[in-house]
């Protein structure tokens, strides 16, 4: 800037004073950008602004749009029709769909109105500035579906000419916005294309992002006419109803709510009552494990976690969570381990399963997971049994108006785009045919934030009974917490065009309560929704019956489309300031998928229905289905709900159920409100591979006693207590806790099952230290990121093994056993008599000591093998 324009800031406020060719104004600013005032002013020099070295040789204005609150867009018009403006749009979806090649389908769109003024006007130099960037002719067509959608404020108006009749208050605001967007605060002046109409190399960065994510939608809505056609969704989904209903659903064949004729509470397999059928689906489940994949949607943008690196500073996702000691993606997949444990020591066999993960490129989520599987070594699983695929981002909208939102010039606000996607990119990726080169019919999917969906017989349960009997797709349920976002399961019955009836489970979405008339009346305790089981999110699903909705090329592909406004969207514009818009993307939802495997009879038949149908719910104690830690708990919130604090909780009950079949005392816990201010009333943290059905976990545990306050941390399968009285912290670490890893003929790091594992035995032991120091204030219980006075730690390298008999451990310890050893603790003359000496070759494989496990009936029964 010139040495003559005063520059002043006081009181964070921005004085700037200067004169150019198309006005002559002062400008105020705030430096929060909320607002200013002008006044004319006395000098009518030009000098002071396009002197050197911000002189311009052409007469544009480029603008890169000052946000302003609360969002950059160009709003409708008053007068805005909705209806007339989705027929406009259906009318050029409809020509563009008859179209055979690019060239026509370019044609057709030339032919529309806004493209041809937004491109082919002469105040507009925009394709000008196309010329210079050398896209190719499919790219430049994705530019026009844009502005044929009504979005080009996207582009930010850049390079667009001067107006004479742009008032000069405007366009001081432009050349001001243009002079600090070209700033660069270490080299002076952002550096410029070659000539008056290229693009500054930021813009062009960003326009080249904006071009991949675009032709993404394009190509992957293509089944509802891509960029148009996402357009035309969202405006119909908005036209529905006006800003007093908060969610809006779209139903491929029609309205949903014109179309059903009843909705009822579902009946339920119901695991928690009927026990002895709940192990033999488990049974089942075990059983059917080789013919069984696992699916991961882990896509999402998790903004309420509010995750974020503490070294960089970057927004992660949520299965980058550390919880427990590990992130949330790990704890995935030891669940998975457990259950192929389990698999193979009541079979003998190793069973790998394959792992299909959903990510996006929201918070860098696909590097994030892809170099977090790498890290790990592919879990000692192989790298060929992992098969990740990326959903497309799709553009944000404005609650109001359907307008998509944008911080800043080719940077529309893009959001995951539900996980309902899942189906439809599962079959363009190849991911079903993936399953069945793997020999898998059928794959449980269950969601990362969920830390408690294979707690004992759920799982398995619902993987076996959805294998045995044939089924397309099941929900594993719950109770439903009062007040929850989580929407519910149900039974639907309704007539199609014939006249006969359709039934069949299906989900609601929290979010569409209102349409359904389930919203709760504030002044009743009662709730209509009190009725109905929650929906978990965690589904059997037929795979073959799957691919073949997925493949539809239809609406049908995309299940339960809504548009959910009822959130803020936050982002943060050029300037750095963060905005906040009541807004939505189009979702689609997973468990919608049910809507396609509805049973048609003659009759209406809702009284014992389900049986017959190609879908089901199993149902069990909330603590062993859902619990979430999918929010982050903020200072001074008295309620833990779907908080990592409150999930903690869950496991905590879990643990004491556990336990406390076996004889063995410990505090029992109470409701979330006792906890707001304090942790839990112990730690107690068991390796998933200890069962992972109860019934196992339990013939491992045999009486004895854990004191308030204790820590328990077991990291090892092969494990026995016995009359074991804790009170401190012991923690117990297996580095082989599953198997030794070995090259497979592959050349990839397999762990091999039940080969080497580490082991340990506590048979009439007292255990006494200070252990945790609760009064610390920087414990967080539920990362296990806990300060210690001290406690009895064991660590087992390769497959060693500890045992303590007859013996009190008070104080600190570390018992530390090399690869190959087994270390003895007992009472001697004076004090602790410590035995190191190496385990037999002959037993190196098994160990000295393993587990038995038998089938008998539906449950499975453990003998203790000493060798």
């Amino acid at each position: 800037m010139a040495s003559s324009t005063p520059v002043l800031q006081q009181h964070n406020n921005l004085l700037f004073t200067f004169t150019s060719k198309y006005t002559n104004s002062l400008f105020f600013f705030n430096s929060s950008l909320k607002y200013y005032v002008t006044k004319p002013l006395t000098s009518t020099s030009s000098s002071s602004l396009f002197s050197s070295p911000l002189q311009y040789s052409r007469p544009l204005v480029r603008l890169t749009r000052v946000t302003t609150a609360p969002v950059e867009y160009v709003p409708p018009a008053p007068d805005f029709d909705f209806h007339k403006e989705i027929a406009r749009l259906k009318d050029l979806r409809s020509k563009l769909d008859s179209c055979t090649n690019l060239k026509d389908r370019i044609r057709v769109i030339d032919s529309d109105s806004r493209v041809n003024s937004f491109f082919y006007s002469h105040k507009n130099t925009f394709s000008r500035v196309l010329d210079t960037l050398h896209l190719d002719k499919y790219e430049v067509f994705l530019l026009k579906c844009v502005v044929a959608a009504g979005q080009q404020h996207v582009f930010g108006d850049v390079c667009t000419e001067y107006d004479a009749t742009t008032s000069s208050l405007k366009s001081a605001f432009y050349a001001l916005a243009e002079m600090i967007d070209n700033w660069d605060v270490n080299e002076g002046i952002r550096r410029r294309g070659v000539n008056d109409y290229a693009l500054g190399i930021e813009e062009f960065e960003a326009l080249r992002s904006m071009l991949k994510i675009i032709a993404e939608v394009e190509r992957f809505y293509d089944c509802i006419g891509g960029i148009i056609g996402y357009q035309i969704m969202v405006l119909e989904l908005l036209a529905q109803s006006t800003f007093e209903r908060p969610c809006l659903s779209h139903n491929s064949n029609s309205s949903l709510k014109r179309d059903i004729t009843e909705i009822h509470p579902p009946n339920v397999l119901d695991l928690s009552q009927d026990l002895e059928y709940a192990s033999q689906a488990a049974m089942w489940g075990i059983e059917g494990l080789p013919n069984m994949g696992e699916i991961y949607p882990l896509g999402g943008s998790a903004d309420r976690l509010g995750l974020v690196d503490s070294n960089s500073g970057e927004c992660l996702p949520a299965a980058m969570l550390p919880y427990c000691g590990r992130t949330l993606l790990e704890g995935l997949i030891r669940d998975l381990q457990a259950r192929e444990y389990l698999y193979f020591k009541l079979y003998g066999k190793q069973c790998i399963t394959p792992v299909a993960i959903m990510t996006s490129a929201a918070k860098s989520n696909h590097e994030h997971v892809t170099t977090l599987c790498e890290e790990l070594c592919w879990f000692g699983r192989g790298r060929s049994k992992f098969k990740l695929f990326e959903q497309p981002l799709v553009p944000a909208v404005s609650a109001e108006d359907g307008q998509w939102l944008a911080g800043r010039a080719f940077k529309p606000v893009c959001k995951p785009g539900g996980h309902g996607v899942i189906w439809k990119l599962a079959y363009s990726e190849g991911v079903f045919q993936w399953f069945h080169d793997h020999g898998r019919r059928g794959a449980t999917v269950r969601q990362v934030s969920n830390v408690v969906a294979a707690t004992d017989v759920t799982l398995l349960a619902l993987a076996g009974i959805g294998l045995r009997q044939g089924k397309k797709l099941g929900f594993a349920s719950c109770k439903r917490n009062a007040g929850a976002t989580e929407g519910i399961n149900v039974l639907i019955e309704k007539k199609n065009l014939e006249g006969k009836w359709t039934c069949g489970i299906s989900c609601i979405e929290y979010t569409e309560f209102d349409k359904f008339g389930m919203t709760d009346n504030p002044l009743s305790s009662y709730s209509l929704q009190d009725e109905f089981p929650a929906n978990t999110n965690i589904l059997y699903v037929d795979l073959p019956s799957a691919e073949l909705v997925a493949s539809s090329n239809d609406e049908t592909s995309l299940p339960g489309m809504v548009l959910n406004v009822k959130k803020e969207i936050t982002f943060v514009d050029q300037f750095g300031s963060k905005h906040s818009v009541r807004g939505g993307r189009l979702e689609c939802t997973m468990q919608n998928l049910a809507d396609n495997f509805f049973n048609t009879c003659s009759s209406q038949c809702y009284d014992g229905v389900e049986d017959e149908l190609d879908t089901f719910i199993v149902y069990n104690e909330r603590k062993k289905v859902t619990s979430s830690a999918k929010k982050k708990r903020r200072q001074g919130d008295t309620s833990l709900h779907q908080t990592p604090d409150g999930s903690l909780l869950d496991i905590m009950r879990n643990a004491y159920d556990i336990l406390s079949h076996c004889e063995i005392k410990l505090p029992k816990i109470e409701g979330n409100e006792k906890y707001v201010d304090s942790g839990p009333p112990f730690l107690i943290l068991l390796h998933p591979a200890l069962g992972p059905l109860w019934e196992v976990i339990r013939q491992k545990f045999y009486r004895g006693s854990i004191s308030r306050g204790s820590e328990l941390l077991i990291e090892v399968a092969e494990f026995l207590w016995r009359d074991v009285q804790l009170d401190g912290s012991l923690i117990i670490l297996a580095e082989n806790v599953l198997g030794s890893p070995r090259i497979d003929e592959n050349g990839e790091t397999v762990v091999h099952y039940g080969k080497r594992c580490g082991r340990c035995k506590l048979e009439n032991v007292k255990i006494l230290n200070d252990g945790i120091d609760w009064n610390a204030r920087e414990n967080l219980y539920w990362k296990h990121d806990v300060q210690r006075f001290e406690a009895v730690k064991v660590i087992l390298h390769g497959n060693a093994e500890f045992e303590a008999v007859d013996v009190i451990l008070q104080g600190n310890h570390v018992f530390e056993v090399p690869d190959g050893y087994k270390m003895k603790i007992t009472t001697g003359d004076s004090g602790l008599a410590v035995e190191l000496k190496p385990i037999e070759n002959k037993l190196m494989e098994s160990g000295s000591w393993f587990w038995n496990y038998k089938i008998m009936g539906n449950h499975v029964q453990l003998e203790l093998v000493e060798l």
